[in-house]
């Protein structure tokens, strides 16, 4: 018979001995695994049995990093993966030095089929091991003939990691089948694949709540695959609501009770998916489950960018090849790029902001000793020391920034960019949030002017055009009135919106005037200053926009209000931010433009005209 759901012990209730006392006797003896996990008593709460589990070395040498952003990852609002996404962010992992990558579930959808058959031809992992993902046989079924464990079969990779049922309410409840058959899935499905010649790893499915509410029956199940083969018993925190603390507790039991190699799949519901991830570590977990940069439904997985930090550098355990932590930022920074969304600048180790040092106090010291007020050496991450300057910069903040940017300034000089940086700001600039915009600011401090190109003019026209350039009988416009319901009924008659943007400048001895058309003032200005200047500056092609953001400073002037823009570009390998400020938002976007397509050209060694001042 299996573990009765009905006499539950929630963990918080039920108790653990030291976990170095008696617990080990389960790994060399085979014992029952309930019989290994210690009896209840009382006043024996989840922090007593951490601290006492605390007492043994569990902290293991070395864990296994598993990557699953190309599945779990990818069902964060808003993203959406094409296989050559995929492929792309596959390569950036193992060029990290991940262990595995979880490349999706055959089967589930065109894309994931396609993305294996591609991947079996066209990827060359130099560290990583691709691993598929699906679940157990289906309820009352036999393994022969299941699809889903066909499907992963099929995609022909080693490693097969399977989804299952860790918690009697789930099997009861959603399964609506009986606790024999639901460990009966699991360890069959294991079995199979097994025997077929792959590694397994189990996902334990809700294996945190399922042990808090009835230990016997997730501690059955997980010996039970573990008999059967499993390599690895994933221990899942499904909704994503537990706490470090029982984190520790629950896996250090099962470690103890067990004596299996245990990991941690990890939400972050709480805001605790990292420090549970750590916890689950500490504990005795060898592989840790999560995302780059934290992507995954709901508040996301558990960010393996400052997990492997932590683990290699706080922790001294072994994740990544000594040599590829420093790729860790440029990794987090691509990726982002790759699923099109806007790197955090807060997040831990790789975030812009991670290593960025506001005015004077922490400046100055910085100067005298880096480590002051940096909790390790930026470069060990890829990431790099940033002084961020303004109005509370003072003269050590500007000469660090100038040092930084290979700027010699004198003192004079210095002091005339404080008080023109402090006026700019107070009409609005901001320029601890474009340190692009800062840099040319400082380089025209001391007399520098851009060579590329030189603006004479620009103009910007705005018009609504009928899709079927006339009027039908009965004299009305196709589209309707103009910003009535009906000017977009239809794809065929509705009204649309068409900029086109002219501007005349030179590059080098050369006047050119070039016309541009986009959805938006700000998209036909842009597409006309790289017709006009593409030709001559083909590193203009690798410069994007990846984010356009506007606020209005003094909403009480109303359509007179002061507007900042910035704009967020990035040529693959960097990223950078500029500003404009202005009462007109086209020109204010047009200043945060030109600074963005500057910056890239300074910082790519274009060459300017030979004949440019």
């Amino acid at each position: 018979m299996s573990p009765s759901s009905g006499e539950g012990r929630g963990v918080a209730g039920g108790t653990a001995a030291a976990a170095a006392a008696g617990a080990g006797s389960a790994r060399s003896t085979g014992a029952d695994p309930a019989a290994a996990r210690p009896a209840a008593g009382p006043g024996n709460d989840l922090e007593a049995r951490a601290r006492a589990a605390a007492a043994a070395a569990r902290t293991p040498a070395a864990v296994e990093i598993y990557d699953t952003t190309l599945r779990d990852g990818s069902q964060l609002e808003g993203i959406s993966l094409t296989v050559e996404d995929k492929l792309r962010i596959a390569r950036e992992l193992d060029r990290l030095g991940v262990h595995y990558i979880e490349g999706g579930w055959p089967g589930a959808n065109p894309k994931d089929d396609e993305f294996f058959a591609r991947a079996a031809e066209e990827l060359r992992l130099e560290t990583a091991r691709l691993a598929v993902f699906g679940s157990t046989r289906r309820v009352n079924a036999t393994c022969e003939g299941d699809a889903v464990l066909a499907n992963l079969l099929a995609a022909s990779t080693q490693t097969v990691c399977i989804v299952g049922k860790c918690w009697d309410y789930h099997v009861t409840g959603a399964l609506r089948t009986s606790l024999d058959e639901g460990i009966a899935m699991a360890a069959e499905s294991v079995a199979f694949l097994v025997a077929a010649g792959r590694r397994v790893f189990f996902d334990a499915e809700g294996a945190f709540d399922g042990y808090k509410h009835n230990p016997d029956y997730s501690l059955a199940v997980l010996a039970a695959v573990a008999e059967a083969g499993a390599e690895r018993l994933v221990l899942c925190d499904t909704n994503g609501g537990t706490l470090p603390h029982e984190v520790y507790a629950i896996v250090a039991e099962i470690v103890d009770a067990l004596g299996a190699p245990v990991g941690v799949h990890l939400h972050n519901d709480t805001g605790c998916g990292v420090a549970n991830a750590l916890a689950g570590v500490r504990a005795g977990a060898i592989q840790v489950q999560g995302t780059i940069n934290g992507y995954g439904e709901r508040t996301g997985n558990c960010d393996l960018v400052p997990i492997i930090a932590n683990l290699s550098l706080k922790m001294g355990v072994e994740t990544l090849p000594p040599d590829r932590l420093e790729a860790l930022t440029s990794v987090s920074r691509r990726v982002a790029e790759m699923v099109n969304r806007a790197p955090d600048p807060q997040q831990p180790y790789a975030g812009t902001s991670a290593f960025a040092h506001k005015a004077g106090l922490h400046a100055s010291a910085l100067a005298r000793r880096a480590d002051a007020y940096e909790h390790i050496d930026p470069a060990t991450v890829g990431n790099g020391t940033r002084f961020v300057v303004s109005e509370m910069a003072g003269r050590s903040s500007i000469e660090l920034k100038a040092q930084e940017l290979g700027i010699d300034m004198d003192g004079a000089t210095i002091a005339e960019l404080i008080e023109t940086l402090k006026r700019l700001e107070y009409e609005g600039y901001q320029f601890e949030v474009a340190d692009a915009s800062l840099e040319l600011w400082m380089r025209a401090a001391i007399g520098w002017e851009q060579p590329y190109f030189g603006i004479e003019s620009f103009r910007v026209e705005v018009g609504r055009h009928s899709r079927s350039g006339g009027v039908p009988s009965g004299g009305v416009p196709s589209g309707g009135v103009p910003g009535s319901p009906g000017a977009r009924r239809s794809e065929d008659e509705a009204m649309y919106l068409q900029c086109e943007a002219t501007i005349k400048l030179w590059v080098g001895d050369q006047r050119r005037i070039t016309v541009g058309e986009g959805n938006g003032p700000v998209n036909a200005l842009h597409n006309a200053l790289l017709a006009a200047t593409g030709d001559h500056y083909p590193e203009i092609d690798r410069i994007t926009l990846t984010d356009y953001k506007v606020r209005v400073l003094d909403t009480t002037n109303g359509t007179e209000a002061v507007t900042r823009v910035l704009i967020d570009s990035t040529d693959g390998s960097r990223t950078w931010t500029t500003i404009g400020v202005s009462e007109n938002i086209v020109e204010a976007s047009w200043e945060a433009l030109c600074d963005s397509i500057v910056w890239g050209l300074l910082h790519s060694d274009a060459e300017a005209p030979a004949d440019a001042g």
